[in-house]
């Protein structure tokens, strides 16, 4: 069983994260700030620069007006910049342009396993009940079964 991710707002060319995966990260325990951070992190060589891929507030401001018209709250706008998928160390090796339609449709397509959701849970929950007793889940087991059973 895999989840979508991202739910693509195409008048706005932008993303929200998908209802479903929101319900299932908020259960598990995957949202930090974002329900997104830690896809993000594995986008961007695997460190916390990707917790911030979509930091990236002026670009927001530019469709508040629009996003408030269709019901969409502007904290909940994820915008591709180009900017923060490039360095320049070795490149970049393609447009602003390039780089955002490639984004664009990894991100529309991007499903990832329940497994693989269910695996990070673990790994975070694990993390948290060493450093972050606040946020461990001392029921994580009990709500990945009922994840597993609502989606079997």
């Amino acid at each position: 069983m895999t989840i979508k991710i991202f739910k693509y707002i195409h008048d706005l060319n932008c993303f929200v994260v998908d209802d479903e995966y929101k319900k299932i990260s908020n259960k598990l325990g995957l949202t930090e700030w974002n329900e997104v951070v830690w896809i993000g992190r594995l986008f961007t060589l695997d460190n916390d620069y990707g917790e911030h891929w979509f930091d990236n507030w002026e670009l927001r401001d530019n469709l508040a007006d629009k996003a408030k018209q269709l019901g969409i709250d502007y904290d909940d706008l994820l915008i591709i910049d180009p900017d923060r998928f490039k360095n320049d160390k070795d490149g970049p090796c393609h447009t602003d342009t390039e780089r955002v339609n490639f984004w664009t449709d990894v991100l529309k397509s991007l499903q990832l396993s329940l497994d693989t959701l269910i695996s990070e849970a673990r790994k975070l929950n694990e993390e948290n009940r060493l450093h972050d007793e606040e946020e461990f889940l001392p029921d994580l087991e009990d709500r990945i079964q009922e994840i597993r059973n609502a989606y079997s």
